[in-house]
């Protein structure tokens, strides 16, 4: 690991950051099987490892999320310092054969796994009697998964049996950012133990080391639903349909919302919603239920009844009553993580919700239109480890009427018909609430290029006749010698429109900034990927912190932790002068297919939202901004610029907002980044609906929203709908030629560009 030249003074790629990104790597990391207590190994073992990705192992995803890195440990290196260490005894005529293939192109072959010989593989196992079989995957920004990615390869499940059938304990490593389904080695007798160990950042080879030998404790519960095929997924059939547009079909029976609902549809589940094993058990208890207004508080006792230290996770689901409205069976309320608890001790957990988290969309006016609400009956509760074994506890709420929790209007509805599931799993036609108008799409042609530069010189120009010294300076709207409409009011029409878009890069800055008036003293403030860590580009020379990918950060079930990384990241930007954090991504995990889910949280929307709201408070505490992302229904990268999300008001705002929801109105994010998609045909970028109608209106948040990067949409329609700022780059002179033409108001124009300023006043 290179030396740190400043000193620990320097908060950039500190040892403190690299810590914290091993110890979150390991509490992340699920453990699903573990038969025998195999793991932790003992000292001293012996242990042949199998599989290139021992060699190959993989950081996080592609795209935003590529930190740039030193020469990272792989996982052979970290069993190798176990083995100096005294801990462990490896079969180095293996570990040696895969070691030269780091250079080689076998380990760029996708799946594909080298040929051993019969003759080394009995030498193994003279050697030992524990094999270690590691498998890797490698996921981008920009590029969706094959279905047959979800599950081992044929060289991969050829490995696996091949070990399997000489070893008689075995363990299955998985170095992967998506889910990937293990269900050709669950009847497996000789695989004992298998461990999720997910994309787990620049420490993550350390942390699985730690792990394996029982250094750490694998504290990770699942933040999706493993189940046995992809076509299992109720998300997979249409996945693919089209590269125009994907219907959400399933509409709201999202992950285990699905698989504990829809009839059948559980016994394809390998590992349910919220699972993960650990080397040691705890027991839960449901003390008492607090109410307040709207708020309820569950006290429950949680005690490790094992051998080890450790941490656990108590999970509180909701099962409404069946009424009119269609409902998922099992809906997570709550959650709560104790503090490290040694054998025999308790902790008294308690875990809050609000009646808001237990109710309904009601978009077509079964109960009252456009609102969402609570229907009579029985609300049951469920507290436990996972959404499967979640024991019912001795609290209900009954309600003798309907109630109406909050009115709302119908905003983003489907403009063209839908085929929607049901609870029973049979699907309803559903017409369109409007009329389906096709994109205006004559100005594409005039769009920013992608990698666009930023005019470097149009916002530079001061008044014609004024000069400099005359000229009102924005140190003067922070100090408070002048309103910030005032200093607006001496900003020519120009100006004020060349503030939204993007500004050429400083430093060692790639995404280009926000502001930058210099004449008038309104600084140029950077922006900067990644939701994993800052992202600076290699040739700057500049190494960062990689922590693990965000599922495996979630699968912390661990608000503190996020906190903590969080403020981590915010140091690591803010040191290298930049300021607004473009992070985290809280999107969906709608279907396993999608190949970003490694940037995004879960297939939960309340889950996303608390963790994300603790990240993003995190961040801003060093007072930088952060900017969740995207905004929203972008689950597919296949033609992600151009492609219509097809779904429900009611999914959208039940499952697809909500994390956003949640995190704007608890975290207050300074700003918020729109997506690229089409929404019920109409651009995100453009739709005043989602941007003006739900965002402000409804959440009552006023920060400026960012486009993604060089999206379709155009500007003057952008800035019309709520989006103040065009990413990489804006199109001022043709914005300016909209105006001219009446089809924008400068009113629009002005409100942005205070939004804007807003943001950036409140930096520090």
């Amino acid at each position: 690991m290179p030396s740190d030249p400043l000193g620990e003074s320097r908060r950039t790629f500190c040892r403190e950051h690299r810590e914290l990104a091993r110890r979150a790597a390991a509490e992340g990391m699920v453990l699903l099987k573990n038969e025998g207590e195999l793991l932790p190994l003992a000292d001293g073992s012996a242990l042949a490892v199998f599989g290139k990705a021992q060699i190959d192992y993989v950081t996080s995803g592609g795209g935003s999320s590529s930190v740039t890195l030193y020469d990272i440990p792989d996982l052979l290196d970290a069993l190798r310092e176990k083995e100096l260490q005294g801990r462990i005894r490896l079969f180095d005529r293996l570990s040696n054969l895969y070691k030269t293939l780091r250079s080689e192109s076998a380990c760029n072959e996708g799946h594909t796994e080298p040929d051993l010989s019969d003759e080394l593989i009995a030498q193994a196992r003279a050697f030992t009697d524990t094999a270690l079989i590691t498998i890797s995957r490698r996921e981008s920004e920009g590029t969706d998964r094959r279905p047959e990615s979800y599950t081992f390869s044929k060289d991969e499940t050829a490995l696996i049996q091949c070990v399997s059938e000489v070893f008689p304990k075995c363990i299955l490593c998985l170095n992967t950012g998506e889910l990937i389904s293990t269900v050709h080695a669950e009847d497996n007798g000789s695989v004992h133990s298998i461990l999720l160990a997910w994309q787990a950042g620049g420490e993550g080879a350390g942390a699985i080391a730690d792990v394996l030998l029982g250094d750490a404790e694998p504290e990770g519960r699942l933040t999706d639903t493993i189940a046995g095929s992809i076509c299992d997924h109720p998300s997979a059939a249409g996945f693919f349909e089209s590269d125009d547009y994907v219907e959400y079909n399933e509409d709201i029976f999202v992950g285990y919302r699905y698989y504990e609902t829809i009839p059948g549809a559980k016994d394809s589940v390998l590992y349910p919603f919220g699972y993960g094993l650990g080397y040691t058990d705890f027991d839960m208890s449901f003390a008492h239920a607090v109410t307040k207004g709207n708020e309820i508080t569950f006290v429950i006792k949680t005690a490790n009844t094992g051998h080890r230290s450790g941490r656990g996770v108590v999970q509180v689901y909701c099962e409404p009553p069946r009424g009119r409205l269609d409902k998922s069976r099992r809906i997570l309320v709550g959650f709560a993580k104790t503090g490290l608890l040694q054998p025999g001790k308790s902790e008294t957990l308690r875990v809050s919700f609000n009646l808001r988290d237990l109710a309904s969309y009601d978009e077509t006016g079964l109960i009252n239109a456009s609102s969402f609400v609570l229907e009579h009956g029985k609300y049951t509760f469920y507290a436990g480890i996972n959404v499967r074994d979640a024991e019912r506890v001795d609290w209900s709420l009954t309600l003798n009427d309907d109630r109406v929790l909050e009115v709302l209007s119908p905003r983003c509805v489907p403009s063209l018909p839908l085929k929607l599931m049901r609870e029973d799993g049979s699907f309803e036609s559903v017409p369109a609430k409007k009329e389906y108008v096709p994109e205006d799409r004559s100005f594409r042609g005039i769009l920013p290029a992608s990698g666009a530069y930023p005019d470097e010189q149009y916002c530079h120009i001061p008044f014609s006749g004024w000069g400099p010294p005359t000229l009102p300076q924005f140190i003067d709207v922070a100090e408070g010698r002048l309103s910030l409409d005032d200093f607006m009011s001496a900003l020519s029409d120009d100006q004020l429109v060349c503030l939204l878009g993007g500004r050429p890069n400083r430093g060692c800055a790639n995404t280009f900034g926000v502001g930058d008036l210099p004449v008038y003293g309104i600084p140029n403030v950077m922006t900067a990927d990644g939701p994993v860590g800052l992202r600076i580009k290699p040739e700057c020379g500049v190494i960062t912190t990689a922590f693990p990918c965000a599922t495996a950060l979630a699968c912390s079930w661990d608000t503190g932790l996020m906190y903590e990384i969080g403020r981590a990241i915010g140091e690591e930007v803010k040191e290298n002068g930049m300021g607004i954090w473009l992070g985290p991504a809280i999107n969906i995990h709608r279907s396993p297919l999608c190949g970003r889910n490694f940037e995004y949280y879960s297939e939960d929307p309340l889950l996303t939202g608390k963790l994300a709201s603790a990240m993003v408070k995190g961040a801003q505490s060093l007072g930088i901004a952060a900017c969740p992302k995207h905004f929203a229904a972008n689950n597919k990268e296949t033609n992600r610029r151009d492609s219509d999300s097809r779904l429900s008001e009611r999914a959208l705002r039940e499952i697809y907002l909500r994390a956003f929801e949640i995190c704007v109105k608890e975290a207050e994010p300074l700003t918020l980044m729109c997506s690229y998609n089409i929404l019920n045909g109409i651009r995100v970028s453009e739709n005043s609906d989602l941007l003006t109608g739900i965002l402000r209106k409804e959440w009552n948040w006023d920060g400026p929203v960012f486009t993604d990067w060089y999206t379709f949409g155009v500007q003057f329609r952008e800035i019309a709908a709520g989006a103040d700022l065009k990413m990489g780059c804006g199109m001022p002179e043709h914005t300016m030629e909209m105006i001219r033409e009446g089809r924008l108001s400068m009113d629009c124009v002005r409100n942005c560009v205070r939004r804007v300023l807003k943001m950036i006043l409140k930096l520090e």
